[in-house]
């Protein structure tokens, strides 16, 4: 029957694991007051051959003492049981109260209370939440890189909108020059037509009056200087409004390439932006399973330090313990094994914390 009993418990035990480190201090301070209990029995086992009736009540009482331990993993698991019923159940609070102890009630207080100025602490600064100054440092990256961001896209901003204003002033200068030469060569034809309207009276006056053709000649000569001067203004008019307006082609072309670059500079900066987010989310992730793990670490080794505590009590023991020290020395075997484990994620998600916080740095 006690095999029995001890491998149900057993089975219940290694099925709630995970809650078990909520009642370790209970267990310690039950198992404290057995092994206080059980020193004195010790010493009256070693007189076996003196009194063999001593002998066999100190193993009776030991028995009864297995027990009774028995009897404390059981009111452990019936205390498991009412914590999950307080969880699924809508008032289970009271009746999770009602069926623990005081010194659990307290406890459960105390947690609650330690849980509450948490959440208040942590209600103006989302970085307090999490129990670490990393959050925080990565904000300020966070925000020190937006703020680069922002900066950065206001100075091309202010480029390309600088850059558009010496287009448009250039603009205005070419219709400037563009109109005073088209009032020049306005004036030169006026002059054209005149000196033509001057060399057809010369050839009238010339036959009229013969005798002042070495004046004219050399009036009709000055007239052909005049319009060939006038001839030349009026081609290097013409190619300097050609290339004006080549001019003003590359100007709206590079205007256009420039507000290109600024919606490229734009889509670029949302995306980045978005990059930030994800990577903020994922870092959250991750320091949430650094602390659960570190948690979970240092439930096991408060645990093993529990069981190895245990052992070396019963080593000093009769032969009849030597059952329940194998079994707590294979406990402790998977616990450090589990232990382990839970090292080398936690080491793991460290090493995920440093690669995100170096790509970071790299962006």
């Amino acid at each position: 029957m006690e095999q029995q009993e001890q491998s149900s418990t057993h089975s219940r035990f290694g099925q709630s694991e995970s809650n078990f480190s909520f009642q370790t201090s209970n267990m310690a301070l039950k198992n404290a007051d057995i092994a206080r209990e059980l020193e004195p029995r010790s010493s009256r086992s070693l007189s076996i051959n003196q009194n063999e009736t001593i002998n066999s009540e100190a193993i009776l009482k030991r028995i009864r003492c297995k027990k009774n331990n028995l009897t404390a993993i059981d009111n452990y698991f019936c205390e498991e049981n009412c914590s999950k019923n307080k969880t699924n159940n809508v008032g289970g609070e009271e009746f999770f109260d009602l069926r623990c102890s005081s010194l659990q009630i307290e406890e459960l207080q105390k947690s609650r209370q330690l849980q509450q100025q948490r959440r208040r602490s942590s209600a103006g600064y989302p970085g307090l939440a999490f129990g670490s100054p990393m959050f925080s440092n990565t904000l300020f990256k966070f925000s020190l890189i937006a703020n680069e961001l922002k900066d950065l896209k206001q100075n091309q901003l202010r480029k390309a909108e600088s850059e558009v204003s010496s287009l448009n002033r250039r603009i205005l200068m070419i219709e400037d020059n563009l109109e005073k030469t088209e009032e020049r060569l306005r004036i030169t034809v006026l002059k054209l037509e005149e000196a033509q309207q001057a060399a057809d009276e010369s050839e009238r006056i010339r036959k009229t009056l013969e005798n002042k053709t070495n004046m004219e000649d050399d009036r009709i000569s000055f007239l052909e200087s005049q319009l060939a001067q006038a001839r030349q203004i009026a081609e290097e008019s013409d190619k300097k409004y050609e290339e004006m307006a080549r001019r003003i082609a590359m100007l709206e072309a590079d205007l256009e390439r420039a507000e290109e670059r600024a919606s490229k500079n734009e889509t670029k900066s949302a995306e980045l932006e978005n990059e930030l987010r994800i990577v903020g989310t994922n870092l959250k992730s991750l320091e949430a399973n650094d602390e659960k793990a570190h948690i979970r670490e240092q439930s096991y080794e408060s645990r093993i330090s529990i069981l190895t505590a245990k052992l070396k009590e019963a080593e000093t023991r009769a032969e009849l313990a030597e059952r329940t020290v194998q079994k707590l020395q294979s406990e402790c075997d998977r616990l450090e094994e589990e232990l382990s484990g839970e090292r080398e994620k936690s080491h793991l998600l460290q090493e995920e914390v440093e690669t995100t916080l170096k790509d970071i740095q790299a962006i």
